[in-house]
This record gives C-alpha cells, structure tokens and sequence, in this order.
C-alpha cells in the first residue's frame, strides 16, 4: 500500500544524504517535495501541515545542520515525525478486564467486518490463549449470520447458534449470558452495518454498547477508501465512542494516506491491520515498523517474528545440526522452499529486507518469480528418496525422467542442480564458520544458518531503534551483511532459477526468474 509514498520519500531523502553539507534552503525545498508526496498519498491536509512543520523546526537547527551527517539526521527526523503521527507506541487489543467481556465490532457494509471479527477470535485463541465466542448481530444482510458460522467452523471458533426472529440487542445479550454459563473470555459481537452512516444505525450501536458494555469497540475500515475512513471513525467516535481501529485491505494498491492519517485526526490508535484473505493475515499496527517500511528501512523484526511463528523449530534444529556436518541434500533444500512459502515467498521476505525498497527498479529486472519456487518443489518430489539423498545418481536418462514427472525441462532439471551445488558448497563453509555469513550468523546465535535466532524480536527493536546494530544510524533499520543468511532456517538461502540481484543481495546465488513480459 505504501509503494508509491516509498518511492517517493526514498528518493527525496537519497538526495539529502548524499550531500556533504546541508543548508537551510536545501531542507526547505526536500521539506516542499515531501509535503507534495504526502498529499498525493491522501494524507489528511492538516496532519501534512502539521508533520512538515514540526520537521522543518528540528531539521534546520544548528545540530543538525551543522552535524557531521546533516542528511542522515534529516532522515531520522523524518523518520521520528513519521512514528509519532502513526501513534508512537504501538497498541494491541486490551484483553484486561474479568472475564467475559464483549469486543464490539462497527462499521459499515463491505469494510470487512465479519472477516475482521473472525481473524481477531483466531488470532485471540492462537496468541493470546482466549476461549472465544462469537456472535453475529446483523440480522439485516442475508446470510450474515450464516457466514459467520462458516468462518468459525473453519478456524475451530464457537459461535451463537442463531435462532430467527431476535433483535440484535436480544442476541447480545443472549452471547453474553451463554459466554458466561460456558466458560469463555471473549465474546466477539459482529453487528449490522450499512452502505452510509444513518441514524437508525446509530441508535442501534448505541443500544447494543448499553446492554452489554463492551471492553473494546473496535471500527473496521476499509484502508482503500482513503480521507472518507478518517470521516467515517470521526462520526462513530462521536456517537458510539470506538477505543481503537482496524484496517482492512492494507495489501491493496491504494495510497496509504488513511492509515497515516487515522491516529492524527481522531487521536484513536489504530490497532491491528488486515494483510490478505487468510485467516490468519491479521498482524498488529507497529508505529515505528510501518515508518522503517515507508523509508525502505526493512522490517525486520517483522520478519523474525513471522519465522518464529510460522517455521517448525524442530525441524530448523535438526537441519543446522546437518548443516554444521556440512550435509545438505535435496531433502533439505526442499524443506527450505517450503520455509520460504510459508514466510510469503522471496517477495514477501524482500520487502522487508533492509533497503531493498531502493532497489525495486533492479528487482523488477530480476523477475522474481515465486511461483518458481513450486516448481522447485515439484521437481523435488519427482525424484526417488534415494535421488533426493544423493544427487550425484542423476545422470541424463533420470533427469529426462524427473523433468517429465514434474512437466519441466531437463534445463529446469539443471539449474537446480546447480543451485543445489552452490548452496551445499556455503552450507560447508557456513558450518566451518568461515566468511562473512558464518560469522554474523554465529555471532545472532544460529548455529551453521539453520534454527532459530535466539533473540527477541521485541530486544531486537529495541537495539534498531537506539541504533545499536552494524552499519546504521539511531532509528534506522540495519543493512544486514549476507543477504538473508541471518533469518534461522533460512540460513543460505540459494537461487531459484539464475537471476542475479544487485547491491547487498548479490551474496545470494540467485533468485527466481519468472516469463518475460
């Protein structure tokens, strides 16, 4: 979502740094580009008005613009402004209060409100440890109800049974009772919401809030409708009085300008964010993460959050024990892939990788495919586990074979073959500790690039934003050495087909090539 904004400010902050010494004039012209980009994202007038200001009041003061690094410090300013209009510290749904207590979930027809209801039961049950129970109170859209009860069956969440004929302040207070008689936390309530904001849909809101005091009134909003979401929670804050907001359609292409202006213009953090159609594509609203994101900072506390949930930690260990032997066969590359889908495929990890945002034009060349990665997998599989455990054993009339059963070329064949070379070749040099890789991988407490880091995500954040990690300035994200070798099980990660990337990813064998278009 934040594409085009990145871009923008990337390129006008690349300038600024790029100049050994900065006069007064020199911000105020960046300052009058970043003021434009801003608006053209959607940004709210006044917040832009605001954020440029409080920049420019600390950008040309003599420690900056007499400092060894006037660019750098620029971009930190930019960067620290950019946190505090998002609402500085991130904040997470508030799960302290007797139990069981109401999360009441508003907005209007088609922000996502029932997919939201059902990603935030799940992400309560998972994380949080929550017995959860949901109700739909919508009884105006047909099959609501009935939707929601589909979507708990699919994720294993309980919901009200629906009996006709109820008024949704009737089946409030109904899940309130049956939260209580069964033992649960939570009771997530899905009301009714309409095309436009009317009187009668405020009336209601404000008789389910009265019979049964939620803990939490949580609007949903749908990020692509840009200025018209920040008028929208405005009015629901005013008439029913929402703690928070949830984003909708965050992985869309709109610009952005709702999510930064949500914070500022209502003074309601915005607390979680929704990124696809999965279940479990829900993450929490990180001030200081989406920043490093707009400013191609990476993000990768993100990242090593979303390995330690998504990655088998048994696996992981077992592969760095085979890996410091220097063993690394077919088997093991494959179950590489599969870490590499499950984190949202080369592209996903790339773009939170540290500056690789500066870099789009290159990785456009690149055409980094990830369905590539599949076809990978495929031709893994075609092999016997003895192929898969010894390479060497395939000679031409195997290959033919393999490439048949996995409808690719022998040349397909091939190339993997050789990634797989080059790959056991660095397992071996990493289990040695030698290069640069082995030792920034053994100095994060990753054994051989296999497992897990053992570091916390939140000390993690913690060190990159005091600027205590190599190679960047306070509030900056890091320029991690070796590519991706420092994600645990995704130590060494190889080529997927023979396009090389430039800059800091070049230490990879190379990425995925997808058709030319």
């Amino acid at each position: 979502m934040f594409e085009s904004l990145s871009d923008r400010l990337s390129g006008i902050l690349d300038k600024l740094t790029r100049r050994g010494a900065l006069s007064e004039a020199d911000v105020s012209e960046a300052l009058r580009e970043v003021r434009r980009a801003l608006i053209e994202a959607d940004v709210a007038l006044p917040v832009v008005k605001s954020f440029t200001d409080k920049v420019r009041t600390r950008a040309v003061g003599q420690e900056v613009l007499k400092s060894v690094t006037p660019g750098q410090q620029v971009v930190k300013i930019v960067h620290d402004q950019l946190v505090e209009m998002l609402g500085g510290a991130g904040e997470p749904i508030d799960l302290n209060a007797a139990a069981p207590f109401a999360i009441m979930m508003v907005g209007l027809q088609g922000s996502g409100k029932t997919t939201s209801t059902a990603k935030i039961a799940l992400r309560l049950t998972k994380n949080e440890r929550r017995k959860v129970l949901m109700a739909s109170l919508d009884t105006r859209r047909p099959a609501a109800q009935e939707q929601l009860k589909v979507l708990g069956e699919q994720t294993g969440i309980d919901t009200l049974p629906i009996v006709a004929g109820q008024s949704p302040v009737q089946i409030a207070s109904r899940a309130i009772t049956a939260a209580r008689l069964g033992g649960y936390d939570i009771v997530m309530l899905d009301t009714a919401g309409r095309t436009h904001i009317d009187e009668p849909l405020m009336v209601e809101m404000a008789e389910i809030k009265a019979a049964t005091n939620p803990h939490e009134i949580l609007l949903v909003a749908d990020s692509l409708t840009g200025q018209d979401a920040v008028n929208l929670a405005t009015s629901f804050d005013e008439r029913v009085g929402i703690t928070g907001i949830v984003l909708t359609r965050m992985d869309g292409d709109g610009r952005g300008g709702a999510a930064l202006s949500m914070r500022a213009v209502t003074g309601k953090p915005v607390k979680l964010v929704g990124t696809g159609e999965k279940s479990d594509a829900l993450e929490e609203f990180h001030p200081a993460r989406i920043a490093d994101r707009i400013l191609g900072m990476g993000d990768i506390v993100s990242l090593v959050e979303k390995a330690a949930r998504e990655l088998d930690q048994e696996k992981a260990a077992k592969m760095a024990a085979r890996m410091q032997k220097g063993n690394f066969d077919l088997e093991d590359l494959a179950e590489q892939l599969r870490q590499m889908e499950k984190l949202g495929g080369m592209s996903g990890i790339m773009g939170m990788m540290p500056g690789v945002g500066k870099m789009k034009k290159q990785l456009d060349a690149a055409n980094i495919d990830d369905r590539v990665i599949k076809r990978q997998v495929a031709i893994i599989q075609s092999m016997t586990p003895q192929e898969r455990r010894k390479p060497d054993l395939l000679k031409a009339s195997r290959k033919k074979r393999i490439a048949t059963g996995s409808g690719v070329d022998v040349a397909d064949v091939n190339k993997l073959l050789k990634m797989h070379r080059q790959m056991a070749d660095m397992m071996k040099q990493m289990g040695k500790g030698k290069g640069l890789l082995g030792k920034m991988m053994g100095g994060m407490g990753m054994p051989g690039g296999g497992g897990m880091p053992n570091i916390d995500p939140k000390e993690l954040e913690r060190m990159a934003q005091s600027g205590q990690l190599p190679g960047q300035v306070p509030g900056q994200m890091p320029s991690l050495p070796g590519g991706l070798g420092g994600l645990g099980g995704l130590g060494g990660l190889g080529g997927l087909g023979g396009a090389k990337l430039p800059g800091g990813l070049g230490g990879l064998p190379g990425l995925g090539r997808g058709k030319k278009k």
